[in-house]
């Protein structure tokens, strides 16, 4: 990070991460954060002045109305960034990738170099203590919500058609993601597109599910909600089946959670992220569980081995974009995806250690639901 040239983001912080990592304060409306020299400034219109004074991160508080009173007019967030940046005798700022560039014409025409520096905070790699206990409520918070879906999927009955009935009626992955979703929010999380998909849909990593959820075949409910007083998220991911397993998905889920906990012994300081994606990948492919094309649809392995997060679901750095570091948090899941047989995907969060990781997660792994 330059200490020469002031730093610049207008944004709200419920959608920007870099503006919530600086302030540590959700404002829904955008705002102006200035760094220079050192210190930091943030414009904050009459609704969130007082209420950022008491608990956001900054030096400097200043009024929106103060600032359109100096400027002798009301103007947009931007023209007021360019002349709060001429007062402050700023010439250059440099912005994060996702800066409007309505706003950076503005600055420019007002005679103020932009330029873009990626990663704006390169810190938010490494997690500190701090944050490693709001990423760890997060996933508590995704527990919440595993620990209700498996209720749910214990009280539910099999009808003779095989649907799984819950409260006299068929359980629907929308009334379940629901019931997880309830559960998660009564934690104190915010859930975001929680994934319960059966059966087939459960192939389509991304795919919600929608529709009756069938018994004797996989599910896969994948949570990942966010701290609603931090905003840092978990994940977790497991797979069952309500009813009996056959032999084919039992070996399918015995083969996933091998290669997860291959991962979970491996994964520490020094290791080549893309090189312990490969040992999965080739595991899966002796295992009898290529990845290929079959008639157009992806088969086997086709996602990443896991990824980052914090303020943002995926962050930096990428599971297969170079060597572990200390202070990384990265989900471990590994999945197989085979359209005769269901999707199995198990995830866990870990940290990286000084000489391997520590799991933060609590929930148990199993396969059956009676």
């Amino acid at each position: 990070m330059s200490k020469k040239i002031s730093r610049l983001i207008i944004a709200n912080s419920e959608q920007n991460a870099d503006l919530l990592y600086a302030t540590g304060f959700f404002v829904p409306d955008e705002i102006i954060w200035l760094e220079h020299h050192g210190k930091t400034s943030a414009v904050f219109s009459p609704l969130e002045i007082d209420r950022a004074r008491k608990s956001a991160n900054c030096d400097e508080f200043i009024a929106l109305t103060d600032l359109e009173k100096a400027c002798g007019k009301k103007a947009g967030l931007s023209s007021l960034a360019a002349f709060l940046l001429k007062k402050k005798n700023i010439k250059r700022v440099a912005v994060p990738t996702s800066f409007p560039f309505a706003y950076a014409q503005t600055l420019q025409q007002a005679g103020i170099a932009v330029s873009v520096e990626t990663p704006f905070f390169p810190q938010r790699e490494f997690k500190t203590a701090q944050e490693i206990k709001h990423i760890t409520e997060g996933q508590r918070h995704a527990e919440a919500g595993l620990a209700r879906g498996i209720e749910v999927l214990r009280a539910a009955k099999i009808n003779r058609n095989n649907f799984i009935v819950w409260n006299g009626k068929k359980l629907t992955s929308e009334i379940l993601r629901g019931e997880i979703d309830a559960a998660v929010m009564r934690h104190g999380g915010l859930p975001a597109n929680t994934i319960v998909a059966g059966g087939i849909q459960g192939c389509d990593p991304h795919e919600k599910g929608h529709g009756p959820l069938m018994a004797n075949q996989t599910i896969v409910m994948d949570i990942f909600p966010r701290d609603q007083k931090t905003g840092y998220f978990g994940d977790l991911t497991r797979s069952v089946v309500k009813g009996h397993a056959n032999d084919q998905i039992k070996r399918l889920y015995a083969t996933v959670l091998a290669a997860q906990k291959m991962v979970l012994r491996k994964l520490k300081p020094g290791v080549d992220g893309a090189k312990l994606h490969e040992k999965v990948k080739n595991y899966f492919t002796i295992s009898g569980y290529p990845t290929e094309q079959r008639k157009g649809r992806w088969v086997g392995f086709f996602h990443g081995t896991g990824h980052s997060l914090g303020l943002e679901i995926h962050e930096a750095p990428r599971f297969a974009a170079g060597t572990f570091k200390k202070n990384h948090i990265m989900t471990v899941e590994p999945g197989l995806y085979i359209p005769e047989i269901g999707g199995i995907r198990i995830e866990d969060l870990v940290v990286l250690t000084a000489n391997g990781n520590k799991n933060l997660t609590k929930a148990a792994k199993f396969l059956e639901i009676h």
